[in-house]
Protein backbone atom coordinates (compact mmCIF):
# COMPACT_ATOMS: atom_id res chain seq x y z
CA UNK A 1 0.00 0.00 0.00
CA UNK A 2 2.85 2.39 0.85
CA UNK A 3 4.50 1.75 -2.54
CA UNK A 4 1.23 2.40 -4.35
CA UNK A 5 0.65 5.63 -2.41
CA UNK A 6 4.18 6.81 -3.21
CA UNK A 7 3.68 6.08 -6.90
CA UNK A 8 0.38 7.95 -6.87
CA UNK A 9 2.03 10.94 -5.20
CA UNK A 10 4.93 10.89 -7.65
CA UNK A 11 2.53 10.75 -10.60
CA UNK A 12 0.60 13.69 -9.17
CA UNK A 13 3.81 15.71 -8.73
CA UNK A 14 4.84 15.00 -12.31
CA UNK A 15 1.44 16.09 -13.61
CA UNK A 16 1.61 19.29 -11.52
CA UNK A 17 5.08 20.03 -12.88
CA UNK A 18 3.86 19.56 -16.45
CA UNK A 19 0.91 21.87 -15.80
CA UNK A 20 3.23 24.42 -14.18
CA UNK A 21 5.37 24.49 -17.32
CA UNK A 22 2.23 24.80 -19.43
CA UNK A 23 1.09 27.70 -17.25
CA UNK A 24 4.37 29.50 -17.93
CA UNK A 25 3.68 29.22 -21.66
CA UNK A 26 0.13 30.51 -21.13
CA UNK A 27 1.30 33.71 -19.42
CA UNK A 28 4.08 34.20 -21.97
CA UNK A 29 1.48 34.11 -24.76
CA UNK A 30 -0.56 36.54 -22.67
CA UNK A 31 2.41 38.92 -22.49
CA UNK A 32 3.29 38.57 -26.16
CA UNK A 33 -0.31 39.38 -27.09
CA UNK A 34 0.03 42.65 -25.18
CA UNK A 35 3.30 43.53 -26.91
CA UNK A 36 2.04 42.66 -30.39
CA UNK A 37 -1.26 44.55 -30.13
CA UNK A 38 -0.05 47.65 -28.26
CA UNK A 39 -0.12 51.09 -29.86
CA UNK A 40 2.60 52.83 -27.78
CA UNK A 41 6.23 52.28 -28.91
CA UNK A 42 7.42 51.85 -25.33
CA UNK A 43 5.24 48.72 -25.15
CA UNK A 44 5.43 47.20 -28.62
CA UNK A 45 9.12 47.99 -29.19
CA UNK A 46 10.54 48.01 -25.66
CA UNK A 47 8.40 45.49 -23.72
CA UNK A 48 7.51 47.76 -20.78
CA UNK A 49 4.80 45.40 -19.50
CA UNK A 50 3.90 42.62 -17.11
CA UNK A 51 1.49 39.71 -17.34
CA UNK A 52 0.54 36.94 -14.94
CA UNK A 53 -2.04 34.48 -13.64
CA UNK A 54 -3.35 34.39 -10.07
CA UNK A 55 -5.34 31.95 -7.95
CA UNK A 56 -8.53 32.85 -6.10
CA UNK A 57 -6.53 33.95 -3.05
CA UNK A 58 -4.73 36.55 -5.16
CA UNK A 59 -1.46 34.60 -5.16
CA UNK A 60 0.61 34.95 -8.33
CA UNK A 61 1.09 31.49 -9.80
CA UNK A 62 3.16 32.44 -12.83
CA UNK A 63 4.42 35.51 -14.67
CA UNK A 64 5.49 36.10 -18.24
CA UNK A 65 9.23 36.29 -18.78
CA UNK A 66 8.53 39.27 -21.04
CA UNK A 67 8.14 42.27 -18.75
CA UNK A 68 9.81 44.33 -16.04
CA UNK A 69 10.39 43.54 -12.34
CA UNK A 70 8.81 46.84 -11.29
CA UNK A 71 5.58 45.91 -13.04
CA UNK A 72 5.54 42.21 -12.23
CA UNK A 73 6.42 42.26 -8.53
CA UNK A 74 4.14 45.20 -7.72
CA UNK A 75 1.32 43.74 -9.85
CA UNK A 76 1.73 40.60 -7.71
CA UNK A 77 0.20 42.57 -4.84
CA UNK A 78 -2.27 44.66 -6.82
CA UNK A 79 -4.57 41.70 -7.59
CA UNK A 80 -5.32 41.39 -3.87
CA UNK A 81 -6.49 45.02 -3.93
CA UNK A 82 -8.82 44.22 -6.82
CA UNK A 83 -10.30 41.31 -4.88
CA UNK A 84 -10.81 43.56 -1.84
CA UNK A 85 -12.71 46.09 -3.96
CA UNK A 86 -14.59 43.56 -6.08
CA UNK A 87 -15.21 40.35 -4.08
CA UNK A 88 -14.99 37.14 -6.10
CA UNK A 89 -18.67 36.33 -5.62
CA UNK A 90 -19.60 39.63 -7.29
CA UNK A 91 -17.49 39.02 -10.41
CA UNK A 92 -19.12 37.94 -13.65
CA UNK A 93 -17.78 36.40 -16.82
CA UNK A 94 -16.81 39.26 -19.13
CA UNK A 95 -15.98 41.69 -16.31
CA UNK A 96 -12.72 43.66 -16.58
CA UNK A 97 -11.29 45.84 -13.81
CA UNK A 98 -8.84 48.73 -14.14
CA UNK A 99 -6.79 51.15 -12.05
CA UNK A 100 -3.64 53.24 -12.23
CA UNK A 101 -3.55 53.99 -8.50
CA UNK A 102 0.20 54.18 -7.73
CA UNK A 103 -0.19 52.67 -4.25
CA UNK A 104 -2.40 49.77 -5.35
CA UNK A 105 -0.88 49.36 -8.79
CA UNK A 106 2.68 49.59 -10.04
CA UNK A 107 3.89 52.91 -8.71
CA UNK A 108 2.79 55.75 -11.00
CA UNK A 109 -0.19 56.94 -13.03
CA UNK A 110 1.27 56.02 -16.42
CA UNK A 111 0.95 52.30 -15.66
CA UNK A 112 -2.55 50.90 -16.20
CA UNK A 113 -3.25 47.63 -14.37
CA UNK A 114 -6.09 45.50 -15.73
CA UNK A 115 -7.41 42.37 -14.02
CA UNK A 116 -9.85 39.90 -15.58
CA UNK A 117 -11.58 36.97 -13.84
CA UNK A 118 -11.37 33.66 -15.70
CA UNK A 119 -14.42 31.40 -15.75
CA UNK A 120 -14.80 27.71 -16.58
CA UNK A 121 -18.21 26.03 -16.59
CA UNK A 122 -19.73 29.22 -15.16
CA UNK A 123 -17.39 29.19 -12.14
CA UNK A 124 -14.49 31.55 -11.51
CA UNK A 125 -11.23 29.59 -11.49
CA UNK A 126 -8.53 32.28 -11.48
CA UNK A 127 -7.60 35.81 -12.48
CA UNK A 128 -5.32 37.26 -15.12
CA UNK A 129 -3.63 40.59 -14.64
CA UNK A 130 -1.43 42.74 -16.85
CA UNK A 131 0.24 46.13 -16.89
CA UNK A 132 1.69 48.40 -19.53
CA UNK A 133 3.18 51.87 -19.56
CA UNK A 134 1.12 54.49 -21.40
CA UNK A 135 3.21 57.29 -22.87
CA UNK A 136 0.90 60.13 -21.82
CA UNK A 137 -2.05 60.39 -19.45
CA UNK A 138 -2.24 64.18 -19.23
CA UNK A 139 -1.03 66.40 -16.42
CA UNK A 140 2.55 67.65 -16.52
CA UNK A 141 3.74 64.60 -18.45
CA UNK A 142 6.25 61.86 -17.68
CA UNK A 143 8.65 63.93 -15.62
CA UNK A 144 9.38 64.81 -11.98
CA UNK A 145 8.12 68.41 -11.94
CA UNK A 146 4.82 67.84 -10.12
CA UNK A 147 4.50 68.41 -6.39
CA UNK A 148 1.47 66.14 -5.83
CA UNK A 149 -0.11 63.15 -7.53
CA UNK A 150 -3.03 65.14 -8.98
CA UNK A 151 -0.69 67.32 -11.03
CA UNK A 152 0.75 64.23 -12.70
CA UNK A 153 -2.23 63.15 -14.77
CA UNK A 154 -5.53 61.26 -14.85
CA UNK A 155 -6.02 59.25 -11.64
CA UNK A 156 -8.25 56.19 -12.12
CA UNK A 157 -9.52 54.50 -8.95
CA UNK A 158 -10.56 50.86 -8.84
CA UNK A 159 -13.24 50.73 -11.57
CA UNK A 160 -14.97 48.34 -13.94
CA UNK A 161 -13.71 48.75 -17.49
CA UNK A 162 -16.21 46.17 -18.75
CA UNK A 163 -19.39 44.75 -17.22
CA UNK A 164 -20.33 41.28 -18.49
CA UNK A 165 -18.45 41.91 -21.72
CA UNK A 166 -19.71 45.46 -22.38
CA UNK A 167 -16.96 48.10 -22.35
CA UNK A 168 -17.62 51.29 -20.39
CA UNK A 169 -17.60 53.87 -23.17
CA UNK A 170 -17.86 56.78 -20.73
CA UNK A 171 -14.66 55.69 -18.99
CA UNK A 172 -12.89 55.16 -22.33
CA UNK A 173 -13.89 58.67 -23.47
CA UNK A 174 -12.58 60.15 -20.21
CA UNK A 175 -9.28 58.34 -20.67
CA UNK A 176 -8.84 59.35 -24.33
CA UNK A 177 -9.82 62.97 -23.62
CA UNK A 178 -7.21 63.36 -20.86
CA UNK A 179 -4.14 62.60 -22.95
CA UNK A 180 -2.05 64.17 -25.67
CA UNK A 181 -2.13 60.79 -27.47
CA UNK A 182 -5.84 59.81 -27.55
CA UNK A 183 -5.63 57.13 -30.27
CA UNK A 184 -2.59 55.41 -28.79
CA UNK A 185 -3.93 55.56 -25.24
CA UNK A 186 -7.35 54.08 -26.02
CA UNK A 187 -5.70 51.46 -28.23
CA UNK A 188 -3.39 50.44 -25.37
CA UNK A 189 -6.38 49.95 -23.07
CA UNK A 190 -7.94 47.55 -25.56
CA UNK A 191 -4.63 45.69 -25.95
CA UNK A 192 -4.45 45.21 -22.17
CA UNK A 193 -7.97 43.78 -22.17
CA UNK A 194 -7.17 41.52 -25.15
CA UNK A 195 -4.09 39.97 -23.57
CA UNK A 196 -6.05 38.91 -20.48
CA UNK A 197 -8.73 37.42 -22.72
CA UNK A 198 -6.09 35.27 -24.43
CA UNK A 199 -4.80 34.17 -21.04
CA UNK A 200 -8.29 33.12 -19.94
CA UNK A 201 -8.87 31.20 -23.15
CA UNK A 202 -5.58 29.31 -22.91
CA UNK A 203 -6.05 28.51 -19.22
CA UNK A 204 -9.48 26.97 -19.82
CA UNK A 205 -8.04 24.90 -22.66
CA UNK A 206 -5.29 23.66 -20.34
CA UNK A 207 -7.74 22.76 -17.58
CA UNK A 208 -9.93 20.84 -20.01
CA UNK A 209 -6.93 18.97 -21.39
CA UNK A 210 -5.78 17.91 -17.92
CA UNK A 211 -9.35 17.37 -16.71
CA UNK A 212 -9.17 19.60 -13.63
CA UNK A 213 -12.02 21.76 -12.38
CA UNK A 214 -10.01 24.18 -10.22
CA UNK A 215 -6.45 25.42 -9.66
CA UNK A 216 -6.21 24.89 -5.90
CA UNK A 217 -3.92 21.84 -5.92
CA UNK A 218 -1.73 23.23 -8.70
CA UNK A 219 -1.43 26.61 -6.99
CA UNK A 220 -0.49 25.01 -3.66
CA UNK A 221 2.10 22.85 -5.44
CA UNK A 222 3.69 25.88 -7.16
CA UNK A 223 3.63 27.94 -3.99
CA UNK A 224 5.10 25.27 -1.71
CA UNK A 225 7.77 24.04 -4.14
CA UNK A 226 8.91 27.60 -4.87
CA UNK A 227 8.93 28.59 -1.22
CA UNK A 228 10.95 25.52 -0.25
CA UNK A 229 13.42 26.08 -3.09
CA UNK A 230 14.09 29.71 -2.08
CA UNK A 231 14.40 28.78 1.60
CA UNK A 232 17.01 26.17 0.67
CA UNK A 233 19.01 28.81 -1.19
CA UNK A 234 18.80 31.26 1.72
CA UNK A 235 20.23 28.58 4.03
CA UNK A 236 23.46 28.76 2.00
CA UNK A 237 23.99 32.40 3.01
CA UNK A 238 25.62 33.00 6.43
CA UNK A 239 23.13 34.34 8.95
CA UNK A 240 23.95 37.92 9.85
CA UNK A 241 23.22 41.62 9.55
CA UNK A 242 24.61 43.39 6.48
CA UNK A 243 24.62 47.13 5.73
CA UNK A 244 25.08 49.37 2.71
CA UNK A 245 24.29 52.90 1.59
CA UNK A 246 24.32 54.76 -1.71
CA UNK A 247 24.25 58.46 -2.57
CA UNK A 248 22.38 59.56 -5.69
CA UNK A 249 21.64 62.91 -7.30
CA UNK A 250 18.05 63.50 -6.16
CA UNK A 251 16.16 66.61 -7.30
CA UNK A 252 16.33 69.52 -4.88
CA UNK A 253 19.02 67.80 -2.79
CA UNK A 254 21.20 64.70 -2.70
CA UNK A 255 19.49 61.45 -1.68
CA UNK A 256 20.86 58.82 0.69
CA UNK A 257 19.61 55.25 0.29
CA UNK A 258 20.47 53.18 3.35
CA UNK A 259 19.69 49.52 3.95
CA UNK A 260 20.04 46.95 6.69
CA UNK A 261 19.71 43.40 5.39
CA UNK A 262 19.16 40.53 7.84
CA UNK A 263 19.63 36.89 6.85
CA UNK A 264 17.98 34.56 9.34
CA UNK A 265 17.65 30.83 8.59
CA UNK A 266 14.95 30.74 5.89
CA UNK A 267 14.18 34.44 5.38
CA UNK A 268 15.76 37.73 4.35
CA UNK A 269 14.52 41.11 5.52
CA UNK A 270 15.57 44.52 4.24
CA UNK A 271 14.90 47.70 6.24
CA UNK A 272 15.58 51.08 4.64
CA UNK A 273 15.62 53.08 7.87
CA UNK A 274 18.11 55.92 7.47
CA UNK A 275 17.00 56.65 3.90
CA UNK A 276 16.26 60.30 3.03
CA UNK A 277 12.81 61.78 3.56
CA UNK A 278 10.44 62.13 0.61
CA UNK A 279 11.05 64.78 -1.98
CA UNK A 280 8.78 67.69 -2.83
CA UNK A 281 8.91 66.52 -6.44
CA UNK A 282 7.92 63.44 -8.41
CA UNK A 283 10.90 61.18 -7.72
CA UNK A 284 9.22 59.59 -4.69
CA UNK A 285 8.63 55.83 -4.58
CA UNK A 286 5.50 54.05 -3.30
CA UNK A 287 6.34 51.11 -1.04
CA UNK A 288 4.96 48.61 -3.58
CA UNK A 289 7.60 49.66 -6.12
CA UNK A 290 10.31 49.65 -3.44
CA UNK A 291 9.38 46.08 -2.58
CA UNK A 292 9.28 45.09 -6.26
CA UNK A 293 12.85 46.08 -7.12
CA UNK A 294 14.31 45.09 -3.77
CA UNK A 295 12.84 41.60 -4.15
CA UNK A 296 14.17 41.44 -7.69
CA UNK A 297 17.69 42.26 -6.52
CA UNK A 298 17.46 39.55 -3.87
CA UNK A 299 16.09 37.05 -6.37
CA UNK A 300 18.97 37.70 -8.78
CA UNK A 301 21.52 36.75 -6.12
CA UNK A 302 19.63 34.16 -4.09
CA UNK A 303 17.20 32.35 -6.39
CA UNK A 304 17.86 33.29 -10.01
CA UNK A 305 16.83 29.87 -11.37
CA UNK A 306 13.52 29.67 -9.47
CA UNK A 307 10.39 30.91 -11.32
CA UNK A 308 8.93 34.10 -9.89
CA UNK A 309 5.63 33.69 -8.04
CA UNK A 310 3.98 34.26 -4.67
CA UNK A 311 5.89 31.37 -3.08
CA UNK A 312 9.33 32.48 -4.28
CA UNK A 313 8.68 36.05 -3.10
CA UNK A 314 7.34 35.10 0.34
CA UNK A 315 10.72 34.72 2.17
CA UNK A 316 11.63 38.35 1.40
CA UNK A 317 10.29 41.00 3.80
CA UNK A 318 10.85 44.62 2.77
CA UNK A 319 10.08 47.79 4.73
CA UNK A 320 10.88 51.49 4.63
CA UNK A 321 9.88 54.26 7.06
CA UNK A 322 6.62 55.93 6.08
CA UNK A 323 7.39 59.39 4.80
CA UNK A 324 10.77 58.39 3.46
CA UNK A 325 11.49 58.67 -0.25
CA UNK A 326 11.06 54.86 -0.49
CA UNK A 327 7.65 54.84 1.20
CA UNK A 328 6.00 58.06 0.09
CA UNK A 329 2.30 58.14 0.99
CA UNK A 330 -0.58 59.73 -0.92
CA UNK A 331 -0.65 62.45 -2.25
CA UNK A 332 3.10 62.46 -2.97
CA UNK A 333 4.23 63.01 -6.55
CA UNK A 334 5.65 59.72 -7.88
CA UNK A 335 5.75 59.94 -11.68
CA UNK A 336 9.53 59.37 -11.97
CA UNK A 337 9.68 56.75 -9.23
CA UNK A 338 11.81 54.53 -11.48
CA UNK A 339 14.85 56.78 -10.99
CA UNK A 340 15.28 55.72 -7.37
CA UNK A 341 13.42 52.40 -7.41
CA UNK A 342 15.73 50.93 -10.03
CA UNK A 343 18.77 51.75 -7.88
CA UNK A 344 17.63 49.35 -5.16
CA UNK A 345 19.13 46.12 -6.57
CA UNK A 346 22.54 47.83 -6.41
CA UNK A 347 21.85 48.79 -2.78
CA UNK A 348 20.96 45.17 -1.98
CA UNK A 349 24.04 43.89 -3.82
CA UNK A 350 26.22 46.12 -1.68
CA UNK A 351 24.70 44.59 1.45
CA UNK A 352 25.52 41.06 0.30
CA UNK A 353 28.96 41.79 -1.15
CA UNK A 354 30.79 40.17 1.78
CA UNK A 355 28.33 37.31 2.21
CA UNK A 356 28.31 36.35 -1.51
CA UNK A 357 31.60 37.70 -2.91
CA UNK A 358 31.53 35.51 -6.01
CA UNK A 359 28.04 36.60 -7.07
CA UNK A 360 27.82 40.35 -6.57
CA UNK A 361 28.38 42.65 -9.60
CA UNK A 362 29.65 46.21 -9.44
CA UNK A 363 27.18 49.08 -9.59
CA UNK A 364 25.76 50.03 -12.97
CA UNK A 365 23.85 52.91 -14.52
CA UNK A 366 20.81 51.14 -13.04
CA UNK A 367 17.95 53.54 -13.75
CA UNK A 368 16.75 53.99 -17.32
CA UNK A 369 17.70 57.23 -19.03
CA UNK A 370 14.32 57.68 -20.69
CA UNK A 371 14.32 60.74 -22.96
CA UNK A 372 10.78 62.13 -23.01
CA UNK A 373 9.78 64.90 -25.41
CA UNK A 374 6.53 66.67 -26.11
CA UNK A 375 5.43 69.52 -28.35
CA UNK A 376 3.84 70.28 -31.70
CA UNK A 377 4.03 67.75 -34.50
CA UNK A 378 3.55 67.44 -38.24
CA UNK A 379 2.82 63.71 -38.12
CA UNK A 380 0.04 63.21 -35.59
CA UNK A 381 -2.68 60.60 -36.12
CA UNK A 382 -6.26 61.77 -36.69
CA UNK A 383 -5.18 65.42 -37.05
CA UNK A 384 -3.62 65.44 -33.58
CA UNK A 385 -1.27 68.44 -33.48
CA UNK A 386 0.52 67.39 -30.27
CA UNK A 387 3.04 64.66 -29.64
CA UNK A 388 4.48 62.99 -26.56
CA UNK A 389 7.11 60.30 -26.92
CA UNK A 390 9.58 58.48 -24.71
CA UNK A 391 12.82 57.22 -26.21
CA UNK A 392 14.03 54.42 -23.94
CA UNK A 393 17.80 54.74 -23.51
CA UNK A 394 20.17 52.68 -21.37
CA UNK A 395 23.58 52.99 -19.77
CA UNK A 396 26.12 50.29 -18.95
CA UNK A 397 25.78 47.56 -16.34
CA UNK A 398 28.40 46.93 -13.69
CA UNK A 399 31.15 44.39 -14.22
CA UNK A 400 30.26 40.86 -13.15
CA UNK A 401 32.48 38.79 -10.83
CA UNK A 402 34.01 36.91 -13.77
CA UNK A 403 32.91 38.91 -16.84
CA UNK A 404 32.76 42.46 -18.14
CA UNK A 405 29.56 44.42 -17.74
CA UNK A 406 27.08 44.78 -20.59
CA UNK A 407 27.05 47.95 -22.69
CA UNK A 408 23.89 49.97 -23.33
CA UNK A 409 21.80 47.41 -21.46
CA UNK A 410 18.84 48.03 -19.18
CA UNK A 411 19.41 46.40 -15.83
CA UNK A 412 17.47 45.93 -13.63
CA UNK A 413 14.44 47.05 -15.64
CA UNK A 414 14.98 44.88 -18.72
CA UNK A 415 13.24 47.42 -20.96
CA UNK A 416 14.70 47.39 -24.46
CA UNK A 417 15.95 50.55 -26.15
CA UNK A 418 13.59 52.17 -28.65
CA UNK A 419 14.79 51.86 -32.26
CA UNK A 420 15.74 55.24 -33.73
CA UNK A 421 13.58 54.61 -36.80
CA UNK A 422 10.47 54.17 -34.63
CA UNK A 423 11.05 57.39 -32.68
CA UNK A 424 11.58 59.36 -35.89
CA UNK A 425 8.44 57.86 -37.45
CA UNK A 426 6.05 58.71 -34.61
CA UNK A 427 7.49 62.08 -33.54
CA UNK A 428 9.29 65.05 -35.18
CA UNK A 429 12.73 63.97 -33.95
CA UNK A 430 16.01 63.63 -35.78
CA UNK A 431 18.71 61.44 -34.23
CA UNK A 432 22.11 62.68 -35.40
CA UNK A 433 24.16 60.26 -33.32
CA UNK A 434 23.60 57.17 -31.21
CA UNK A 435 26.64 55.08 -30.41
CA UNK A 436 28.72 53.63 -27.60
CA UNK A 437 30.58 56.13 -25.43
CA UNK A 438 34.19 54.81 -25.33
CA UNK A 439 35.85 54.89 -21.93
CA UNK A 440 32.58 55.32 -20.01
CA UNK A 441 32.84 51.91 -18.34
CA UNK A 442 34.98 51.73 -15.22
CA UNK A 443 38.25 49.86 -15.70
CA UNK A 444 39.05 46.76 -13.69
CA UNK A 445 40.02 43.14 -13.90
CA UNK A 446 36.59 43.11 -15.49
CA UNK A 447 35.39 46.39 -17.00
CA UNK A 448 32.01 47.99 -16.57
CA UNK A 449 29.68 48.22 -19.56
CA UNK A 450 29.68 51.33 -21.76
CA UNK A 451 27.05 54.04 -21.83
CA UNK A 452 25.88 55.79 -25.00
CA UNK A 453 26.53 59.08 -26.76
CA UNK A 454 23.34 60.49 -28.31
CA UNK A 455 22.52 63.68 -30.25
CA UNK A 456 18.93 64.67 -31.06
CA UNK A 457 17.22 67.74 -32.54
CA UNK A 458 13.73 68.71 -33.61
CA UNK A 459 12.96 67.60 -37.17
CA UNK A 460 10.69 70.62 -37.73
CA UNK A 461 11.00 74.34 -37.02
CA UNK A 462 9.40 74.07 -33.58
CA UNK A 463 10.66 74.15 -30.00
CA UNK A 464 10.00 71.06 -27.89
CA UNK A 465 10.01 70.21 -24.19
CA UNK A 466 12.49 67.80 -22.66
CA UNK A 467 11.08 66.17 -19.50
CA UNK A 468 14.43 65.29 -17.93
CA UNK A 469 14.45 62.39 -15.45
CA UNK A 470 18.12 61.43 -15.20
CA UNK A 471 20.46 60.39 -12.39
CA UNK A 472 24.09 59.33 -11.85
CA UNK A 473 25.28 62.73 -13.09
CA UNK A 474 26.79 63.74 -9.73
CA UNK A 475 27.22 60.25 -8.23
CA UNK A 476 28.46 57.66 -10.78
CA UNK A 477 28.36 53.88 -10.35
CA UNK A 478 30.95 52.72 -7.79
CA UNK A 479 33.54 50.03 -8.47
CA UNK A 480 34.20 46.99 -6.29
CA UNK A 481 37.44 45.39 -5.13
CA UNK A 482 39.48 48.36 -6.40
CA UNK A 483 37.72 48.50 -9.74
CA UNK A 484 37.22 52.02 -11.09
CA UNK A 485 33.95 53.92 -10.99
CA UNK A 486 31.88 54.21 -14.13
CA UNK A 487 31.76 57.55 -15.90
CA UNK A 488 28.91 59.83 -14.88
CA UNK A 489 26.18 60.81 -17.32
CA UNK A 490 25.58 64.30 -18.70
CA UNK A 491 22.87 66.34 -20.45
CA UNK A 492 23.62 69.47 -22.45
CA UNK A 493 22.87 71.62 -25.47
CA UNK A 494 25.77 70.97 -27.82
CA UNK A 495 28.38 73.74 -27.73
CA UNK A 496 26.19 75.82 -25.39
CA UNK A 497 26.19 74.37 -21.87
CA UNK A 498 24.83 71.86 -19.39
CA UNK A 499 21.15 71.21 -18.69
CA UNK A 500 19.65 70.05 -15.42
CA UNK A 501 19.33 66.32 -14.88
CA UNK A 502 15.72 66.65 -13.75
CA UNK A 503 12.84 68.90 -14.69
CA UNK A 504 11.18 70.20 -17.88
CA UNK A 505 13.42 72.31 -20.12
CA UNK A 506 12.94 73.74 -23.61
CA UNK A 507 14.99 72.51 -26.56
CA UNK A 508 14.75 75.28 -29.12
CA UNK A 509 14.37 74.64 -32.83
CA UNK A 510 17.79 73.99 -34.32
CA UNK A 511 19.48 73.18 -31.00
CA UNK A 512 21.14 69.79 -30.58
CA UNK A 513 20.50 67.88 -27.37
CA UNK A 514 23.64 65.98 -26.37
CA UNK A 515 23.32 63.10 -23.90
CA UNK A 516 25.93 60.78 -22.45
CA UNK A 517 24.43 57.93 -20.42
CA UNK A 518 26.38 56.59 -17.42
CA UNK A 519 28.79 53.69 -17.64
CA UNK A 520 28.94 50.69 -15.32
CA UNK A 521 31.71 50.32 -12.76
CA UNK A 522 34.59 47.84 -12.83
CA UNK A 523 35.55 44.94 -10.54
CA UNK A 524 39.10 44.23 -9.38
CA UNK A 525 42.40 45.94 -10.20
CA UNK A 526 42.92 46.93 -13.82
CA UNK A 527 46.53 45.74 -13.49
CA UNK A 528 45.14 42.20 -13.20
CA UNK A 529 43.15 42.40 -16.44
CA UNK A 530 43.99 39.70 -18.96
CA UNK A 531 46.13 41.04 -21.82
CA UNK A 532 43.90 39.37 -24.38
CA UNK A 533 40.94 41.38 -23.05
CA UNK A 534 42.98 44.59 -23.18
CA UNK A 535 43.91 43.88 -26.80
CA UNK A 536 40.26 43.25 -27.61
CA UNK A 537 39.25 46.53 -25.95
CA UNK A 538 41.84 48.39 -28.01
CA UNK A 539 40.81 46.69 -31.24
CA UNK A 540 37.13 47.51 -30.66
CA UNK A 541 37.93 51.12 -29.59
CA UNK A 542 36.18 50.68 -26.25
CA UNK A 543 38.70 52.54 -24.07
Amino acid sequence: MMIKDNLTEEKKNIQNQVMWNRLLSVVEEQGQTLVRTAFSPIVRECGDISAGVFDLEGRMMAQAVTGTPGHVNSMAESVKHFIDHFPLNSMNEGDIFITNDPWMGTGHLNDFVITTPCFKDNKIVGLFSCTSHLTDIGGLGVGPDATDIHMEGLYIPMLKLADKGVMDQTLLKLISQNTRQPVETEGDVYSLAACNDIGCKRLVEMMEEFQISNLKDLSDFIYNKSLQAVENEIKKIPNGVYHNFMMIDGFEKDIRLEAKLVVKDKSISVDFTGTSDKSKFGINVPLSYTKAYTCFGLSCLVSAEIPNNAGSLYPFQIDAPKGSILNAPYPAAVCARHIIGQMLPDVVFGCLEKALPDKVPAEGASCLWNITFRGKTDRGANNNSLFAVTAVVNGGTGARPSKDGLSATAYPSGVRGTPVEINEAVAPLLFLRKEYSPGSGGKGKYNGGLGQAIEIKSAIDEDMDLLASFDRIKYPARGRLQGEDGKAGSVSIKNQGQLKGKGTQVIKAGEILEIYTPGGAGIGKYSERDQELINRDDENELL
